[in-house]
């Protein structure tokens, strides 16, 4: 199977297109198209998005996150790249379950509308990993102090009315807390913030830790990613496609993003589906697998 020529491009505007990426600068000038994209009908969104990653306090906590975790630990990119990546995925999956009619726990709380769902989300995604600025073990139950005082003297300027304000907050935070899925997520938003922060899981993310001399499963793992696609799903309304030149990327797929989509409040509606493609001498194990109910199935060829 030909996955380049078997996947037609999405018809929602918003979805993320299968393409081989040059490199994970790309990726990003990529997601910040996605996002301006998404955002077009949502001003307070769009508002938030342009105060978080304008400001310098936002831009060193980045700076932080990836000199313990890339330089430090060895491990892949925490910082701007990752976020702004991570937040595309996220505006992405929110769109197409918007699409399908499923809406957001703000909107059922009555906290907010979709503009305000889009608030949660992307201020999640930007400001998960601060914790990271600290110290890499509990990051998560880190990342909500460091983000809160952040998240305070923002908001106030898109919620004036106090209380509007804190629900909003606690949503955000609620997502930043659970994004590790450690604990699982309680919210549509939250669990949209996890599957995100993992869609991020190209090669490029992890070259630079292997570059730096960090050879481990998770760094192979992460350079046998060659895609990843968003797209509305045949059976559910959101589908995650993973292109893998190796065998070896099925660690990520299962162990990190399956993991996350498994125990969390959207398992329902989310697929993940990662296609083997070896290269030249690769020995083929598997053609691909398909992740559902957090059970790993062989990928049936068409």
């Amino acid at each position: 199977m030909d996955l380049e020529k078997n996947l037609e491009p999405p018809e929602a505007i918003r979805s993320l297109r299968m393409k081989m990426p040059a490199s994970y600068a790309d990726m990003e000038a990529d997601a910040m198209k996605t996002v301006e994209t998404i955002l077009t009908p949502y001003p307070k969104a769009r508002r938030i998005w342009d105060l978080l990653t304008r400001d310098e306090e936002v831009a060193a906590y980045w700076r932080m996150a990836n000199f313990f975790t890339v330089r430090r630990l060895g491990m892949n990119d925490h910082g701007e790249v990752h976020a702004k990546i991570a937040t595309a995925s996220a505006l992405t999956i929110l769109s197409l379950l918007i699409d399908a009619g499923i809406q957001p726990d703000v909107v059922e709380s009555g906290a907010g509308d979709q503009d305000d769902a889009a608030v949660v989300v992307l201020s999640a995604m930007l400001c998960h990993d601060f914790g990271n600025a600290v110290h890499r073990e509990a990051h998560q139950d880190i990342s909500v102090p460091i983000a809160l005082p952040v998240l305070n003297r923002l908001l106030p300027g898109i919620y004036p009315e106090a209380g509007r304000r804190a629900e909003i907050l606690s949503f955000i935070l609620s997502a930043i807390y659970t994004h590790h899925a450690e604990p699982p997520a309680l919210t549509k938003e939250a669990a949209i913030v996890c599957i995100g922060d993992s869609s991020d899981m190209t090669k490029g993310r992890g070259r630079m830790a292997f570059d730096a001399g960090s050879i481990t499963i998770h760094t192979v793992s992460a350079l046998s990613i060659e895609a990843v696609e968003i797209r509305p799903g045949c059976e559910r309304p959101v589908e995650i496609r993973i292109l893998m030149s190796n065998s070896a990327g099925i660690f990520q797929v299962q162990e990190v993003l399956g993991r996350k989509v498994a125990i969390g409040p959207l398992k329902e509606y989310v697929d993940v589906i990662a296609i083997v493609r070896a290269g030249d001498g690769e020995e083929r194990i598997l053609d691909g697998i398909t992740m559902r109910d957090g059970r790993c199935l062989p990928f049936k060829k068409e």
